[in-house]
């Protein structure tokens, strides 16, 4: 089991990796609707190796049955580590090639409720709280406790999603069943 996890969650964590730094040159360019969609579709591409990797285990190490607790466990082994490659990748970019990003992210944020006609204080409102956040994410377990958080929902979805399709009975257990 150990071997499963750890080579899928190694295969998904630098898939995760590879794609996020394959974004960032394009990040100027991205609105910020299209950079949540194009972020979102690579970690569930990266997270499709939970389903390949239970997959794995049941069909090769388990003679084609699993239940579904042991292929929560296998998929919740990879989405861990997956998760642990996301957010080590984004730490890295983070400070050190995306000094100026909440400062950027304001400005992007208040041309847009300017556009969209907010009034003074309540774009003053929302750049207060965007500093804020400035401050906060400059600390590291704070900056790596949120990162966290943004791909290990997707990776527990697709956890329970892929344990459930896949979880299979023994075949003595099915015919003393019938």
């Amino acid at each position: 089991m150990k071997k499963t996890i750890l080579v899928f969650g190694l295969i998904s964590g630098v898939l995760s990796s590879a794609m996020m730094v394959a974004t960032l040159p394009f990040m100027g360019e991205l609105s910020s609707d299209r950079g949540y969609v194009i972020g979102y579709t690579a970690i569930v591409l990266s997270f499709l190796l939970v389903f390949f990797g239970i997959r794995s285990y049941r069909d090769n190490v388990s003679d084609g049955h699993i239940t579904f607790s042991k292929g929560f466990l296998i998929g919740l082994g990879i989405t861990l580590i997956s998760c642990v490659f996301y957010v080590a990748t984004w730490e890295i970019v983070y400070y050190n090639f995306l000094p100026n990003f909440w400062d950027n992210y304001g400005k992007h944020v208040q041309e847009k409720m300017t556009a969209s006609g907010a009034s003074a204080a309540a774009v003053e409102e929302q750049i207060a709280k965007i500093q804020q956040y400035k401050k906060m994410y400059a600390n590291p377990l704070f900056n790596a406790a949120m990162t966290f958080i943004e791909p290990f929902p997707v990776g527990l979805l697709i956890t329970l999603l892929s344990a459930a399709v896949l979880r299979k009975k023994p075949n003595s257990q099915l015919v003393a069943s019938v």
